[in-house]
């Protein structure tokens, strides 16, 4: 189990993330709205993956669970996509 420490610089980077989202779409001049997009999407699959890895405990998983659930997160992305073209 992790310890505290790692726990407490997870929340950090977490914060610092998602402040970064902020900042993207705050200073428009510096950032286009693609740019900002592309960014935000960055950082939330980001802190997607720190999240499910340590607050969810699939670092400490045996390797198998952890390819089952990218799997499992794959076709859920694919069903997306599906869904959004179907909409259209």
């Amino acid at each position: 189990m992790a310890s505290v420490r790692t726990y407490a610089i997870i929340y950090v980077v977490l914060l610092a993330l998602g402040t970064g989202k902020f900042i993207f779409f705050t200073f428009d001049d510096v950032f286009t709205y693609e740019m900002a997009m592309g960014g935000t999407m960055i950082l939330a699959v980001t802190k997607s993956l720190l999240i499910a890895g340590y607050y969810q405990h699939l670092v400490e998983e045996p390797r198998s669970i952890t390819y089952m659930m990218s799997i499992a997160v794959f076709m859920v992305f694919l069903l997306t996509i599906a869904a959004g073209y179907s909409i259209q």
